[in-house]
């Protein structure tokens, strides 16, 4: 099957790599350097825009390679890939071709936080994403090492105003009118394995030229910091005792993450399992940290993926999960998610035999640590525009974030504005009241980073309006009527979609009867007695119990021309009071900035509603007012939500003690 979509792959590579020294003769609209998923990302945009691109990178074989885990989505993350897919990117559809194991995490909760998330075939994955780069029009793939960025002085009577006009490569010049950069964490990377260290970005690559790291920081003037990630070591596959771990099956009915697709290509899914560490776990990460000098650097790492080292000694005597994932379809290999580790080998493998999963368990590769440079990012614009040098965008981990679906997201923008900028368009920002992707831009160049920053649900005040399933009415129409980024064929399909889910809900709303004829028809639905007199099939389907089918079943001739869309139009259903209740207590936050805030308020002892993050800030900086709790880093508009009613109706209710 991949021999058939991937027919001449290898025969795109060697030309590609050939044509160097007539490649640095030529200018660009675009140069992109970096092919990881925000590098993939931004130069297809930037190529949909209409801009001539270029794409760098060092080895074009592992353009789209999942360097880490291999998996995309999950809750918050599952976000950005539909709306990265929805304004045409590719994420979404290679995961449709390459997953092997689907399923929608946090069913538990409403469906606008659920999580889309598969575990893909890397092989399948890089395949894909390759295939349509290398067949995408306006874009060329060249393989090469960026020695540095070529930089003018935008007006001399402005010192440290610059101008960015194209790269240096093998000694020679290449001129772009826009620079987009996505090293990840090759900008001065540098390994950690033991007591052992080697520049790199990821195992087998060297890091990206010093002289990358020097223009910006001394030539440009930008503040930059270090950060630092890592992952697990790869266990073989027949060395794994799975009847000792939960079997984890995938969804029976897959969902894709591309609004295009109506099905996903995996005809054969694959279990995932989960297991968990043992005191033996604390007792070799303890023995073993005077041997690992990448713990003992004063480095940020991420606080929801961190190592296990950072989990044992943050939580002692705690068990943790560890899901044993596949690699692929054919892979003979297992990634154990939650043991990422940068001890010596050898501890490595006493520490996962400690695990009765894994009590034979044999590493095939050990894992490691990487420390990377990344840019301050509040030194950039809406737009990912470094707000200091005209013609440079920054995408990915660069800008301090964590993550494949943060980077495409970061990417995609980045690359739409790089070309939008080059064809004297001007460029755009995404609200975060339409976006997942604004959501993150905005955190981003407005609070910063002190930490690798992660995509989570709770940091959208606006989350029941930004659900998955609609991310192709929020973003598919502007990215095609006034960004540019998306192609004829998906706006037709999103116009289609819409005109029916516009028909379909004025049909739910025509269709009604009395209370009581409704539970005659519908006997399984709880009907409340308060209901209206005559209740719309819209009133109806938000009741947890009902079903468009069911609604069907009692008007079939005005509801069955709708059914591809019941899930929608339940969803849309569900949400809508409540999406007019959360734009009205925004509105009222908005005006509510100047309430002050106890000084002996416990932010500790805080409802749980508010992650551990926001009370330790709160905590530390103790904020007189509303106002000043909205400015802090890392305190997400929900968050301020949360403490506004909490303080509110805490207020309350000492006046009423008071006067009783």
């Amino acid at each position: 099957m991949l021999r058939k979509k991937f027919p001449t792959l290898e025969r795109f590579l060697w030309p590609v790599c050939r044509r160097a020294s007539h490649l640095a003769r030529q200018q660009y609209d675009v140069i992109v350097v970096g092919g990881g998923h925000a590098g993939t990302e931004a130069a297809a945009a930037a190529s949909r825009v209409g801009a001539h691109t270029l794409l760098v990178t060092q080895k074009v074989h592992t353009i789209g390679a999942l360097s880490c885990n291999p998996s995309l989505g999950g809750v918050g993350k599952g976000h950005l890939v539909k709306e990265v897919d929805a304004l045409d990117g590719v994420c979404g559809r290679a995961g449709d071709w390459a997953g092997i194991h689907f399923s929608i995490l946090n069913r538990r909760k409403g469906p606008a936080v659920w999580g889309p998330r598969a575990q893909l075939d890397r092989q399948r994955y890089r395949q894909f994403i390759q295939s349509e780069l290398l067949s995408t029009s306006r874009l060329t793939v060249l393989e090469g090492s960026v020695e540095e960025l070529l930089v003018t002085e935008s007006n001399p009577e402005e010192p440290g105003c610059h101008r960015v006009t194209g790269i240096r490569l093998g000694g020679l010049p290449i001129s772009a009118h826009s620079v987009v950069l996505t090293t990840g964490t090759f900008l001065s990377g540098s390994l950690f394995m033991g007591q052992n260290t080697s520049p790199g970005g990821r195992i087998g690559d060297a890091p990206s030229s010093a002289g990358m790291s020097h223009t910006l920081r001394e030539r440009l003037g930008l503040k930059m910091g270090r950060l630092r990630t890592g992952t697990p070591p790869r266990i073989v596959k027949a060395s794994v005792d799975f009847d000792q771990a939960t079997l984890h099956p995938p969804d029976s009915q897959p969902s894709p993450f591309s609004f295009l697709n109506s099905h996903t290509h995996c005809k054969e899914q694959l279990p995932c399992y989960l297991t968990y560490t043992t005191p033996g776990v604390d007792k070799v990460v303890k023995e073993s940290l005077h041997l690992n000098c990448h713990i003992q650097q004063d480095t940020k790492g991420p606080r929801y993926c961190p190592s296990i080292e950072s989990r044992v000694l943050r939580f002692p005597g705690r068990q943790h999960q560890v899901w044993l994932e596949p690699e692929g379809l054919t892979s003979d290999l297992v990634y154990p998610q939650g043991l990422s580790m940068t001890m010596p080998p050898d501890m490595q493998l006493h520490l996962i035999r400690e695990i009765p999963a894994l009590h034979r368990a044999e590493i095939h590769t050990p894992g490691y640590g990487v420390q990377y440079d990344f840019v301050c990012p509040t030194q950039l614009s809406p737009a990912l525009q470094v707000k200091s040098t005209q013609g440079l965008f920054l995408a990915g981990q660069i800008n301090g974030t964590t993550g494949y679906e943060e980077a495409a997201a970061q990417g995609l923008w980045a690359g739409v504005n790089a070309a939008r900028a080059a064809l004297c368009m001007p460029t755009m920002a995404l609200s975060r009241t339409e976006s997942y992707i604004g959501v993150l831009i905005d955190d981003l160049v407005t609070r910063g980073v002190t930490e690798p920053y992660r995509m989570f649900t709770s940091r959208a005040e606006f989350r029941t309006s930004l659900r998955p399933d609609n991310a192709d009415l929020r973003l598919t129409l502007k990215g095609f009527a006034e960004v540019g980024c998306v192609s004829s064929r998906r706006y037709q399909q999103t116009v289609r979609v819409r005109d029916s889910l516009q028909d379909a809900l004025a049909a739910l709303r025509d269709v009604s009867l009395s209370a009581t004829a409704w539970r005659l028809k519908l006997p399984r639905v709880h009907i409340s007695e308060m209901k209206a007199a005559n209740p719309t099939g819209l009133e109806m389907l938000q009741y947890n119990d009902a079903t468009f089918e069911m609604l069907v079943s009692v008007f079939p001739e005005c509801l069955s021309p709708y059914t591809e869309f019941s899930q929608r139009l339940k969803i849309e259903a569900v949400y809508r009071p409540h999406c007019v209740l959360q734009q009205k207590e925004i509105a009222r936050i908005q005006k509510e900035e100047s309430m002050s805030l106890p000084q002996d308020l416990d932010y500790l002892s805080l409802p749980v509603s508010l992650s551990q993050e926001v009370r330790e800030i709160l905590d530390r900086v103790r904020p007189s007012t509303l106002g000043a709790a909205t400015r802090l880093q890392g305190v997400t508009p929900a968050a301020i939500a949360h403490l506004f009613n909490y303080v509110l109706h805490s207020g309350k209710k000492e006046k009423r003690t008071h006067r009783s």
